[in-house]
């Protein structure tokens, strides 16, 4: 039987992927934040950076628990994504409706992330770790949309 201290192997494969993207996360928000002259929006950037920082911490923790090393840096597909942010920004003059639209398709990258591991994580003793960080990803993906939105 899986408890906290003994995650199978899919398991802490699943957590690890979210550990990645959500450093990817962590990161690219904190870009988007240098790229937006609003400040109302470059804090709220700041705050969810930081917020996906702790998800990361969480997670990597409960790898930790399992003796197994947790990642600790991000994926080359995040990395991708905040040069492509960063010549965009360029191209674009840094709109906000242009930052924000590809802070929305980050965070609906990581949605599909979560609700992945989810599935293949059902009634693994994580889930409510998972699933609690899922719903505050979700509220910001639809937050991130509203303000995109008023913008269009």
């Amino acid at each position: 039987m899986e408890t906290i201290t003994n995650l199978n192997e899919d398991t802490i494969k699943g957590i690890q992927n979210l550990i990645s993207i959500n450093i990817d996360s962590s990161k690219g928000f904190n870009a988007a934040a240098e790229h937006i002259e609003n400040e109302q929006i470059a804090n709220y950037f700041r705050d969810c950076g930081t917020e996906r920082k702790r998800f990361a911490h969480e997670l990597q923790v409960a790898v930790a628990v399992n003796d197994k090393e947790a990642e600790d840096d991000g994926s080359l597909k995040g990395t991708a994504h905040r040069w492509w942010m960063n010549i965009h920004s360029t191209v674009t003059g840094g709109s906000e409706h242009s930052v924000l639209a590809d802070a929305e398709r980050g965070e609906d990258e990581i949605k599909r992330c979560y609700e992945k591991t989810l599935t293949e994580t059902a009634g693994s003793p994580v889930n409510a770790i998972l699933q609690s960080q899922y719903g505050m990803v979700k509220k910001r993906h639809d937050q991130i949309r509203d303000m995109r939105d008023e913008r269009a």
